[in-house]
């Protein structure tokens, strides 16, 4: 279910679903990292459309 809605808020953010998950994966988020960190790794950040866009 964590990687189905991980998928399908990737896909309504316009975002490359292969490119998001691999941005995801090779960041490693955990529960060191600071609020403003993982909110880079939201689908709807800045970061993450730069890097995943379609």
């Amino acid at each position: 279910a964590i990687v189905y809605t991980i998928v399908e808020m990737a896909k309504a953010n316009d975002l490359n679903t292969y490119k998001y998950l691999t941005y995801l994966l090779s960041q490693r988020p955990n529960d060191k990292m600071s609020d403003e960190q993982l909110e880079q790794l939201a689908p709807w950040s800045e970061t993450a459309k730069m890097n995943c866009q379609n």
